[in-house]
């Protein structure tokens, strides 16, 4: 359990600090299937790209487009509803990234 200083009384309220840094990829890209704790429903999880921020955020949209299905953008990674994986390994290729299939 950690134990965040939120008041003293030599300061008063203490302010959280936010930092604004987008977490970027280390390069080398994985997609995934991922199944627990969506209830049962297969996501397709992209990580490592080297993108952040809109950058990310545009090209999920695009793949998203791609495999005709939802998804979002959390911590760094790109989330795609459905089964999806040898598709995208297939378009990151495509794309110049080192793509690479793991996990189920």
């Amino acid at each position: 359990m950690s134990s965040k200083l939120v008041y003293s009384t030599d300061m008063g309220r203490i302010k959280e600090e936010k930092t604004t840094e987008a977490e970027v990829g280390d390069g080398n890209v994985r997609v995934r299937p991922e199944k627990k704790g969506r209830g049962g429903k297969v996501v397709t999880v992209i990580s490592g790209l080297p993108l952040a921020g809109n950058d990310l955020k545009a090209y999920a949209k695009s793949l998203k487009k791609r495999c005709g299905g939802g998804g979002a953008v959390k911590d760094g990674n790109i989330e795609l509803q459905g089964d999806h994986v040898d598709i995208m390994v297939d378009v990151l290729k495509k794309a110049g990234y080192d793509a690479k299939r793991s996990g189920g």
